[in-house]
């Protein structure tokens, strides 16, 4: 049975909750240009064809931000449909290894402490992981 709806594009998202030594998150605010934009983020990426969501999150972070990271245990994964595409993000906890973050993509990059997130406005399904991170603290 032919049905003539379309499904909107599905794209799997790696996403990196990017701790420090100071137990402080990395978060990005994406360029004022283009979709959500002005919003601050979780920095990630679409994975690409062969490509595990690890080794994404680590190529995502070196291209956006020019550091390393470490890819730790998955936190949360948000299935998430905005009108016009559908996404999976896939979200883990990560560590900084080297480097300083820089917003090579974005529009400026900060740590935060975990209280701090909510002072920041983050695109609807940001919020799912807040809440993740809150919760797995308690």
């Amino acid at each position: 049975m032919n049905m003539m709806t379309t499904l909107p594009p599905h794209k799997i998202i790696g996403v990196a909750v990017i701790w420090n030594d100071q137990e402080q998150i990395l978060i990005d605010r994406r360029r004022q240009e283009g979709a959500m934009g002005g919003l601050w983020e979780f920095p990630g990426g679409k994975v690409e064809p062969g490509e595990t969501v690890e080794d994404c999150i680590k190529r995502e972070i070196y291209e956006e931000l020019g550091v390393l990271v470490t890819v730790g245990e998955h936190l949360i994964t948000i299935d998430h449909t905005y009108t016009h595409l559908r996404v999976t993000l896939t979200v883990h906890h990560c560590h900084l290894v080297a480097g300083v973050p820089q917003p090579l993509e974005c529009d400026e990059v900060r740590w935060v402490s975990l209280d701090e997130l909510e002072q920041f406005a983050f695109p609807q399904a940001n919020g799912q992981i807040i809440a993740a991170l809150k919760g797995s603290r308690e």
